[in-house]
């Protein structure tokens, strides 16, 4: 098979006039930590390899004027997990940072590549969702703001079409007494792909949690929210058998599948698990616990 041709663009601009130029035949490269793995494998057979990483403008973690965050689609996996701002207010998003493969590949590994990758394991994705993150998304004609939950349509696919590239992460501010925990499963310790993932921010008023938001992964097509088990506490005093009936709930919203990670019934227990685990975990935080 002939290697593709690789080009580095030095600017949005640039990066979109480059995939234009191939049509169809380019691929957009950030940290490159899944393409590799997806042109070995012969899953990909593009023209020409269209290289980000010099972008430096898409490499950033600000705060915006409302006190929400934005973060670059080319910031480093590494530097969210290890952002003191992202730790302290946003703890949910450095947890599933932290929690992506080893140290190297967080080095190297992007915010919009795991994200423009739409794998339904994606470990961003979760946390993302339940923050209520918004998608930048640019192309020659201009820019629009997508909800992240409008974002995947399928495994590997997005509504990226051609000649759009993933330019920013928005996360709105966070209200007071709030917390979140993302909870991840493996099949073996070090950088193996998620089994199902979960994420939980909770926004407490005394004894009542007043906005609970569940998002799953690696359990479906694409990353999701559970709205319904996150119905079953909404509006509820806390309580433990709430807390179980709400994971019952997500496993229910689930629709995994079998693979060489696990079974679906596996998966579904598991959801159940780790969703009660991480709202125990989120409502702590949200207490300052």
């Amino acid at each position: 098979m002939t290697s593709p041709k690789c080009l580095t663009a030095r600017s949005v601009e640039e990066a979109l006039s480059l995939h234009s130029q191939y049509g169809g035949k380019a691929h957009f490269v950030s940290g490159g930590t899944d393409i590799i793995m997806q042109l070995k494998r012969g899953e990909v057979l593009p023209e020409c390899l269209i290289r980000l990483g010099e972008i430096r403008e898409l490499d950033f973690i600000e705060k915006d004027e409302t006190g929400g965050l934005k973060i670059g689609a080319l910031t480093p996996l590494i530097k969210i997990a290890n952002s003191s701002l992202i730790q302290s207010k946003f703890s949910v998003l450095a947890q599933a940072a932290g929690m992506l493969g080893t140290p190297a590949i967080r080095n190297q590994a992007t915010l919009g590549g795991n994200l423009c990758n739409a794998a339904p394991s994606a470990d961003m994705a979760p946390s993302l969702l339940v923050l209520g993150a918004k998608a930048k998304v640019v192309g020659r004609e201009g820019a629009k703001i997508v909800p992240l939950e409008d974002f995947f349509v399928g495994p590997g696919q997005t509504i990226l079409g051609q000649d759009h590239l993933l330019a920013e992460v928005q996360i709105p501010n966070v209200s007071a007494h709030s917390g979140g925990a993302y909870l991840k499963e493996k099949r073996r310790q070090g950088a193996d792909l998620a089994v199902v993932g979960v994420a939980v921010w909770i926004v407490l008023e005394g004894e009542v949690l007043k906005e609970v938001r569940i998002a799953l992964g690696a359990v479906a097509p694409t990353p999701l929210r559970a709205k319904k088990a996150e119905e079953i506490l909404r509006g509820k005093r806390m309580d433990q058998r709430l807390f179980e009936k709400s994971g019952q709930g997500a496993s229910a919203e689930a629709s995994p599948i079998d693979d060489i990670r696990g079974s679906a019934d596996y998966r579904r227990e598991l959801v159940a698990v780790l969703t009660k685990r991480a709202v125990t975990q989120a409502i702590q935080q949200a207490e300052g616990r």
